[in-house]
């Protein structure tokens, strides 16, 4: 199985430039900024073959896989990663641990616990959801980690709503990149599988991450 390397990830920056992500068609959101643009990648496909430093997983709170992408990375890494995940006595809704990635390519695998979407109390959802990309973006700066792929948190089983769930990922990850641990991440890469997915983070990105004149050559900011 060929593998892919954070440089071969295409960034937000040569997505707007070859077409593929589009300004947006409502004005940037507060706080929006292209300035992370060259840091931000975006790819559907198999995050088991990334060779990054660290991927994300969408784990459930035993920490022991399961389906989707939980069990393709358990799959992918073989025995041992479960065997290191048995010594870690689970984890909560919103947490995250780390552990080695044993035979997968990148060299670091964080386990977080998204919300199963409660809508009757889509903020707490939202908080439990904002909380994993945060604590997952701390861990990996934390261990040295220098290009994280974020998985669709919580969008499958879990029912999350595709659009909503990209927009906390977004807001989250914009949010660190500007805060001071920001500079210690090298890339921060979204990656999708089902299509839903991969249509919310190109109508969402925008927003949060509108081109630069530069990249458009229409004006847009």
């Amino acid at each position: 199985m060929s593998h892919t390397s954070a440089s071969d990830i295409p960034s937000l920056t040569s997505l707007y430039r070859s077409n593929e992500l589009k300004a947006p068609n409502h004005p940037p959101l507060n706080g929006a900024s292209s300035a992370y643009n060259d840091r931000i990648g975006l790819i559907r496909g198999d995050i088991t073959t990334l060779s990054v430093d660290v991927i994300v997983n969408a784990a459930n709170t035993s920490l022991l896989g399961g389906g989707g992408v939980d069990g393709a990375i358990h799959r992918g890494a073989g025995p041992g990663l479960r065997d290191e995940c048995r010594t870690l006595g689970g984890c909560s809704t919103g947490s995250s641990k780390i552990t080695d990635a044993y035979n997968l390519p990148c060299r670091r695998v964080i386990h977080t616990v998204g919300p199963v979407y409660n809508d009757t109390n889509p903020a707490k959802s939202e908080a439990a959801l904002r909380s994993c990309y945060q604590s997952s973006l701390d861990l990996a700066v934390q261990n040295d980690l220098k290009t994280i792929a974020f998985s669709a948190i919580s969008t499958g089983v879990y029912g999350y709503p595709s659009d909503g769930a990209a927009h906390v990922a977004c807001d989250t990850v914009r949010k660190f990149m500007n805060s001071d641990d920001g500079h210690k991440l090298d890339k921060v890469i979204f990656v999708t599988f089902e299509l839903k997915d991969e249509r919310a983070y190109a109508k969402v990105i925008p927003r949060h991450f509108p081109p630069a004149i530069s990249d458009t050559g229409d004006g847009a900011t």
